[in-house]
């Protein structure tokens, strides 16, 4: 078994919808007030609140940078820039807000890392 992140959401069952259906994350669990999705090896949830939680950052990681720039031509009129190498991390990466102002983050390590 893994760790799960959850956020909350006034809208948890269409912001998870948003995963599922635009970013490719698959219901994992449906729960009376959460919905927990899988994307690889990530799990998040996102349960009942009367607000929704910004905080953190969910970050996509892709194959390469042709996954990172086809994420970019879907959600470019959410992206806060084009997709750059960050050189202090080694990755190529940009950012986007999914719909209640969450932070997206799509990247791909420049570098050879160990599977996981």
């Amino acid at each position: 078994m893994t760790g799960i992140v959850f956020f909350g959401s006034p809208n948890y069952e269409s912001i998870a919808s948003f995963y599922v259906e635009e970013v490719g994350a698959e219901l994992w669990l449906r729960q009376s007030a959460c919905r927990i999705l899988s994307y690889d090896n990530l799990l998040f949830g996102f349960c009942a609140s009367e607000e929704p939680d910004t905080n953190g950052v969910l970050t996509f990681v892709t194959e390469g940078r042709a996954g990172v720039d086809a994420f970019y031509k879907q959600f470019a009129d959410r992206a806060t820039g084009e997709p750059k190498v960050n050189e202090d991390y080694d990755i190529y990466q940009f950012f986007a807000d999914d719909p209640e102002g969450r932070t997206m983050e799509f990247q791909t390590f420049l570098q050879e890392t160990e599977p996981v």
